[in-house]
């Protein structure tokens, strides 16, 4: 398939700080692509200098092959971002806010009416188009940021964590109209920090983290990058000292150990053998308060690679 976005070592640097430090990748036509990463890792300001909102340190990108720093309006006439913060008018009804950004966006006004209509039932507004904004729950508002989005036609939509805040009808609703967004033919650049989502909307999936991909793939790719098959959660009365830690790593079987607090994590081929071990005779350091079996998942696969919980 051809590519709708290309980045090529992608940099962004303020003051002393690398925000975003050498991003590859290639999404391909159609496709929803997840960045997934916790806070602060880089998936805004990536967002940013795809959609020529700021300009790249260094690097380069293309949107269906227009640079996004040399042929800036090209690219823009190609995308829409729907951002994180809401850029809405809340004294306005949701479809003046829409005919206003049809307008902004340079849609012929022989477009207008059929490109808002459109929008609005794609974010399943219509019932609500003569609504002023200030009405609007957070999640219809986060609905009609996507759909301002929309007006434009664009090929390529960029949507930094849509779903943050909202209600979970709200959120089933977003999730309709990526479906529908990708059924039609636009390709989708979907930021997140909910693994849930990126596992059940993303085609592929890019592990970001301190501004770097650790890990790009579909998502048996990436559950495949773990050797363990199975991960023991351990909670015990107290935190371990890194000598306890390490008896339970010595533990046959036992492929890696994690611990945060009193919350420990082992990483198994198989979890049986490991519980007889620790069940048994002196396998367990001290008193085990709660113990969790669950298969490897995109979760495990983060911690496993960045040594850190997502919501940190």
């Amino acid at each position: 398939m051809p590519a709708a976005l290309v980045t090529k070592n992608l940099r962004r640097s303020y003051d002393e700080r690398e925000a975003v430090r050498g991003i590859s990748l290639e999404v391909n036509e159609g496709e929803i692509f997840g960045l997934l990463g916790p806070n602060g890792a880089g998936k805004t300001t990536t967002l940013s200098m795809i959609s020529t909102r700021i300009r790249p340190t260094s690097g380069d990108a293309w949107v269906f092959g227009k640079h996004v720093v040399k042929d800036v309006h090209a690219a823009r006439r190609l995308l829409n971002v729907a951002p994180q913060e809401e850029a809405l008018y809340p004294g306005l009804t949701g479809q003046e806010n829409l005919e206003f950004f049809a307008r902004l966006y340079g849609v012929p006004r022989g477009e207008r009416s059929a490109r808002v209509e459109e929008a609005l039932e794609a974010v399943e507004l219509s019932g609500r188009r003569h609504d002023p904004v200030h009405a609007y729950s957070g999640g219809m508002r986060r609905r009609l940021n996507l759909g301002c989005a929309l007006v434009s036609g664009p090929r390529i939509v960029l949507l930094d964590e849509p779903t943050v805040g909202v209600d979970p009808q709200s959120r089933v609703h977003i999730f309709q109209a990526v479906h529908k967004l990708r059924e039609a033919g636009v390709t989708i650049l979907y930021t997140t920090h909910y693994l849930q989502e990126a596992e059940d909307l993303c085609d592929r999936i890019a592990i970001l983290d301190e501004g770097q991909i650790v890990a790009l793939g579909t998502l048996p790719e990436l559950l495949s990058l773990s050797t363990a098959s199975e991960v023991i959660e351990l909670r015990f009365v107290a935190p371990l000292e890194e000598s306890e830690q390490a008896s339970l790593a010595a533990l046959a079987g036992v492929q890696k150990v994690e611990a945060s607090g009193s919350l420990v994590r082992l990483f198994a081929s198989h979890a049986e053998p490991v519980l007889a071990a620790l069940c048994g005779g002196k396998g367990a350091p001290r008193p085990i308060v709660q113990i969790r079996v669950t298969p490897v998942s995109l979760e495990t696969i983060f911690i496993e690679l960045t040594g850190k919980e997502l919501r940190d």
